[in-house]
């Protein structure tokens, strides 16, 4: 397979690119709903699958930006307040 073959199939869809972490969300549940039930055809399955594989990595690169973002606010020894970058670990 060539490599431009494979990197547009690894791309992920400009309308699926353009959602809201909260829509993309909202499709991807619905596609497992539909995947669950078992029913409809199989390349119906398919195509939703490999939509929900887009979805999800959309939501994960949505959820990484905002983790990027966030700062948690720290009191210092002085009583000085500040932020720094939050740090779940």
């Amino acid at each position: 397979m060539a490599k431009g073959k494979t990197a547009e199939k690894d791309e992920i869809p400009e309308d699926i690119r353009e959602m809201s972490f909260e829509a993309a969300l909202e499709e991807l549940e619905d596609i497992v709903r539909d995947l669950e039930t078992g029913e409809g055809d199989l390349d119906t399955s398919i195509n939703g699958y490999t939509r929900g594989v887009f979805l999800k990595r959309h939501c994960e690169a949505k959820l990484k930006e905002a983790e990027a973002r966030i700062e948690k606010i720290v009191v210092g020894a002085d009583g000085a307040v500040d932020t720094e970058p939050f740090d779940d670990a």
